[in-house]
């Protein structure tokens, strides 16, 4: 291979590792936002069963104070 051939390869690995980086980033942080969502929708879920039971939420008073 000539000199050139192996800079424009090298040029192209440099640029395919920046973007590897970049997209492990991205992922990380969308993992991160997902975990975040669940634990939201959970959280809502049991309030949502909380109400249709009957049963109060611990943060709220009952209706008689």
């Amino acid at each position: 291979m000539n000199e050139e051939r192996w800079i424009e390869l090298e040029t192209k690995i440099s640029y395919q590792e920046v973007v590897i980086e970049e997209l492990q980033n991205l992922v990380h942080n969308h993992y991160l936002t997902i975990e975040q969502m669940e634990k939201n929708i959970k959280l809502l879920t049991e309030k949502i069963e909380a109400r249709d039971s009957g049963a109060p939420l611990a943060h709220e008073k009952p209706p008689h104070y």
